[in-house]
């Protein structure tokens, strides 16, 4: 099957994402999709030599409701998603890395959204101080991954980049998560 775009109509430009409408034909078949377009994004699971992890609480306004999340934020011009990842880790949590490593990357919502993910575990870590931005206002929690894992299957934890995140990072460090 042959997938051609037609025509491509911006319709939003804004600070964190932009909207555009899409003009498609597959085969035989022409349609429209509307596509948010964001540059990505770099997500970070800070781990402790105690083997605690940092995430960070705060209000989301789209899900009405504070959530407790890996640190994550997009990539500024010119930067990798690994430089990204550092310097998000440094501003949110506080800390730097010695070692950085990643774990995945992923499609947000393909269906509509750009955004691709890109996990990073974060271990050797020495204090700093955070740099939060103005519009940051978050609070840090340092948990066991036991207890991550519990929060996820009592649905406490419902972020999807942290679910996948504390998983992954669990399995690479031997704190396999398994279900109740």
């Amino acid at each position: 099957m042959f997938m051609e775009v037609l025509s491509s109509e911006p319709i939003y430009k804004g600070r964190v994402f932009d909207v555009k409408i899409d003009t498609i034909r597959e085969g035989d078949v022409e349609y429209k999709r509307e596509i948010v377009v964001h540059k990505g994004s770099c997500v970070i699971v800070p781990v402790f030599e105690d083997k605690t992890v940092a995430l960070v609480r705060q209000y989301r306004h789209a899900a009405g409701k504070y959530l407790l999340e890996i640190p994550a934020g997009g990539v500024e011009a010119g930067e990798t998603f690994e430089e990204g990842a550092k310097r998000e880790l440094e501003e949110e949590i506080g800390v730097t890395a010695s070692k950085i490593e990643l774990l995945t990357e992923f499609y947000v919502s393909p269906g509509f959204l750009t955004e691709k993910m890109y996990v990073f575990l974060a271990t050797g870590l020495t204090k700093t101080s955070q740099r939060l931005e103005i519009d940051e206002l978050l609070t840090i929690e340092r948990i066991s991954f036991t207890t991550a894992f519990d929060l996820i299957r009592s649905g406490e934890i419902q972020d999807a980049k942290t679910i996948a995140g504390l998983i992954l990072a669990g399995a690479r460090l031997g704190f396999p998560f398994q279900s109740a």
